[in-house]
């Protein structure tokens, strides 16, 4: 399971950023981007308790499983 923390900036909009472990979700979703131009920034926007939600719709946007998800953003 992933850590979830809230950053200062995430405290004033109510979202929160996951941590993965090789960096905040802000700079693997700038990565994602970079790498899936087909992604926007609203397939990226993490809201408090609907990480599986928005997972799920990359996932979908990117036509790849959970698996394949997991190990893309690892790799990040």
């Amino acid at each position: 399971m992933k850590n979830e923390t809230t950053t200062p900036l995430a405290k004033k909009t109510g979202a929160t950023s996951v941590s993965t472990g090789k960096g905040s979700w802000n700079d693997q979703k700038v990565k994602l981007k970079a790498k899936f131009s087909t992604l926007k920034d609203s397939d990226l926007n993490y809201e408090n308790g609907k990480k599986d939600e928005m997972m799920s719709k990359i996932q979908t946007k990117l036509g790849k499983t959970k698996e394949q998800l997991d190990t893309i953003i690892s790799a990040l």
